[in-house]
């Protein structure tokens, strides 16, 4: 594990970061937002991008989510509400280029196998050749989910208040 980063060795089944908040680390872009508990139960079900309309609607709640924990003073649940507006954007974006959701073609080869976890996550296929894109992929109602979620990601990852706290919490439990 880098320094700092993002600590995929715990036990996440057993962690209760609102109990531990000094166990959690920002990491890279969306790293663990689907291993942090009690933030992921508590964000996921509001999370869709079907079409813009749901997309708006869940982007709205998991923004005011974020809103609410940074209310109350935390950031580990407003680091994740920030990580799941950035993964709708980017999950989005992937349908919106790639209708199945597949970016790679699938041959068979696994290039994951044997590497560790987070390298072994995501597509098997990871460095085989990419699929084409879709012709109306940056007008599609992906594309326009995706531009929901960018926009409301932007603003958690660029607030006030979000960056006061990260750079308490950095202060407070990351080492010098």
């Amino acid at each position: 594990m880098a320094k700092n980063g993002f600590k995929y060795e715990l036990d996440f089944k057993k962690v209760d970061f609102r109990q531990q908040p000094e166990l959690y680390r920002v990491g890279v872009g969306e790293q663990g937002v689907l291993l942090v508990e009690p933030y992921k139960s508590e964000i996921l079900p509001h999370w869709r991008f079907k079409n813009p309309e749901v997309a708006l609607e869940s982007a709205k709640k998991i923004y005011q989510l974020f809103e609410e924990y940074l209310s109350q003073q935390d950031f580990v649940g407003a680091d994740m509400a920030r990580k799941f507006l950035q993964m709708g954007f980017t999950r989005a974006r992937r349908y919106a280029n790639h209708k199945g959701g597949r970016k790679y073609q699938a041959i068979g080869q696994d290039h994951s196998e044997g590497l560790p976890y987070p390298y072994s996550s995501g597509s098997a296929h990871k460095g085989n050749e990419i699929l084409p894109q879709e012709t109306d992929a940056l007008t599609n109602e992906k594309a326009q989910a995706a531009a929901i979620f960018k926009e409301y990601w932007f603003q958690a990852k660029d607030h006030p208040e979000y960056l006061r706290q990260k750079q308490e919490f950095r202060d407070a439990y990351y080492e010098k």
